[in-house]
């Protein structure tokens, strides 16, 4: 069974499911005006996304995320529940969010970037943690972002990076495990996402 709250101009594609019923008591998905939800998508119940909107294929939204406006969610991309995600964002194919993180405004996540919520996966019982990621921060294709990692504001994540301690804003972070350096003028200022 499926529940949503759809705004004005929102084009759901057949074989999209929006408002997934995972309980009972879940309140209805919440779909802003101008968006678009592309064929294999789910969104769950107990989501709010906001005006513009838009997926590629096969993408996943699991409850309680919140969502700005003017994201774009890319094919096969995940946010696995309890994510807070901001506005004039892009979120390219094959990324993972899990829950607990936090995405500013105008960050770009690259192809298949992963940020992570568990230091000792089924290991150590541990409290789940997610990274933080500031505004205008840019993530290249393959970087991982370890649990409770916070990326700040105007920070650049080199391509295949892993990232395992905070990043300082304005800063780029490149290499495995990675090394914070100073951020090339070229990559200073905040994200234009078009």
């Amino acid at each position: 069974m499926t529940r949503a709250d759809l705004a004005a101009d929102v084009q759901i594609d057949d074989g999209a499911t929006v408002g997934y019923e995972y309980t009972p008591d879940a309140e209805p998905a919440v779909v802003g005006r101008d968006s678009q939800i592309r064929d294999g998508t789910t969104v769950y119940c107990d989501v709010e996304l906001g005006s513009g909107f838009v997926t590629g294929h096969d993408a996943l939204v699991r409850e309680h995320t919140t969502v700005g406006d003017d994201v774009v969610l890319g094919t096969k991309a995940v946010l696995d529940g309890h994510v807070t995600v901001g506005s004039d964002v892009s979120i390219q194919t094959g990324v993972y969010v899990p829950p607990g993180s936090t995405v500013g405004d105008r960050v770009f996540l690259g192809p298949n970037a992963v940020l992570t919520n568990d230091a000792y996966p089924l290991r150590v019982e541990t409290d789940l943690e997610g990274a933080v990621l500031g505004d205008d921060v840019s993530v290249g294709a393959n970087a991982t972002i370890l649990p409770g990692v916070t990326i700040g504001e105007g920070s650049f994540v080199a391509a295949g990076a892993v990232v395992t301690e905070d990043v300082p804003p304005q800063r780029l972070a490149v290499g495995v495990p990675a090394e914070i350096r100073p951020l090339p003028d070229e990559l200073t200022g905040g994200n234009v996402l078009a």
